[in-house]
């Protein structure tokens, strides 16, 4: 999906240009753990999405999911990329 590439390049470019008051800087800079975390919250709002059957809901917190799992993968030097290779090698 082009738009993950495109938030992951926004994302890697608040990293090295950090803004004041950017979400994604404060997130950050508050470390790996801070980033997990919100993926454990926001993967337990989509669960709790799934269940309560709410369509837009759902498709609201997967959204927030992947936001935050594209940090991660800033964070950590992955590219949306290299999860998409990993991904078409699994199909094979």
């Amino acid at each position: 999906m082009e738009i993950l590439e495109e938030i992951y390049r926004v994302i890697q470019d608040r990293m090295e240009n950090p803004r004041e008051g950017s979400y994604v800087c404060g997130l950050v800079d508050r470390g790996l753990d801070a980033v997990l975390a919100k993926i454990e919250e926001e993967s337990g709002e989509v669960l709790e999405a799934a269940r309560i059957k709410d369509r837009g809901e759902l498709i609201h917190e997967v959204a927030d999911l992947l936001f935050h799992v594209l940090v991660l993968l800033g964070y950590k030097g992955v590219t949306p990329a290299e999860i998409e290779e990993e991904l078409k090698r699994r199909r094979r």
